[in-house]
């Protein structure tokens, strides 16, 4: 298992959801939802530095069949901007591209469950899919010994 922190993104059209793992890479745990918009991305650079991420695994959409649509697509090209954006400030940090077909039902369910309603839910549903995302991620890795999904 490589040591060292990883970031998760859930992008979505109107957020960003944030997650983050301790050094160890054992757990993943909430950070954030950025607004998608105007310097949405400066703030995604800003945590990778603040966090000291060596990498940021970003979840790539696929269909049921494991093809990538329209929304694959829009995932690439936004995950090229953040990896340009990190870059100008952190040359070392990669970014990793992972299979996130169904995580935000998973968060949606996981929230539920621990009793969070309406729009308290829809507020931090986008961290809770990349919680799972991460988490995925980090699993994947420890039981495999090889880095999660492909580079992009």
């Amino acid at each position: 298992m490589r040591r060292g922190v990883r970031i998760a993104l859930d992008i979505g059209d109107a957020r960003i959801g944030v997650a983050s793992s301790d050094p160890h890479g054992i757990l993943a745990t909430p950070v954030e939802t950025v607004r998608r918009g105007p310097g949405d991305l400066d703030r995604i650079a800003a945590l990778a530095a603040e966090l000291e991420a060596f990498e940021i695994v970003i979840g790539l959409p696929r269909s049921l069949s494991g093809g990538e649509g329209p929304a694959a697509v829009k995932i690439r090209e936004t995950a090229e901007q953040v990896q340009d954006k990190v870059r100008e400030t952190n040359s070392g940090t990669t970014v990793r591209l992972v299979d996130e077909r169904f995580t935000t039902v998973t968060a949606e369910r996981q929230l539920r469950e621990r009793g969070k309603k309406g729009s308290k839910r829809r507020a931090v549903v986008d961290q809770a899919a990349a919680v799972v995302i991460l988490q995925h991620a980090l699993d994947l890795e420890r039981e495999t010994g090889n880095p999660p999904g492909r580079p992009l």
